[in-house]
């Protein structure tokens, strides 16, 4: 049973910095890519970020590129996303999610390519 816990999240100022984290247990060898996905009130759920589950290659949405890094521990059971100069716009639920496609860069940004996926975690940024 594949299971995946987001943690981290919380109410910050603009400009300020948080970061999240995602716990993996069960079968997660045979992934090849997680993502970070967030969803605004009245939004749809969007990409924020992808991390190769074997490698080091790294995927961003461009809104978040240079201001977000995610990464993920060597024993491959957990990937964060460090949040950076976060913007009250960016108040949304963040979800992390597994075992994408990791074929093309479209399929790494879709979620519907995306398996298993956590709770999510609120994030807030107040102005």
């Amino acid at each position: 049973q594949v299971q995946l816990v987001e943690s981290g999240g919380g109410l910050v100022q603009a400009g300020g910095s948080l970061r999240l984290s995602c716990a993996a247990s069960g079968r997660t060898s045979s992934w090849f890519v997680m993502g970070w996905f967030r969803q605004a009130p009245g939004k749809g759920r969007e990409f924020v970020a992808a991390i190769a589950w074997s490698g080091s290659n790294t995927y961003y949405a461009d809104s978040v590129k240079g201001r977000f890094i995610i990464s993920r521990d060597n024993h491959k059971t957990t990937v964060y996303l460090q949040m950076n100069s976060l913007k009250p716009e960016e108040t949304a639920v963040y979800y992390c999610a597994g075992d994408g496609d990791y074929s093309t860069r479209y399929y790494i940004e879709n979620q519907y390519k995306y398996d298993y996926w956590g709770q999510g975690t609120q994030v807030t940024v107040s102005s």
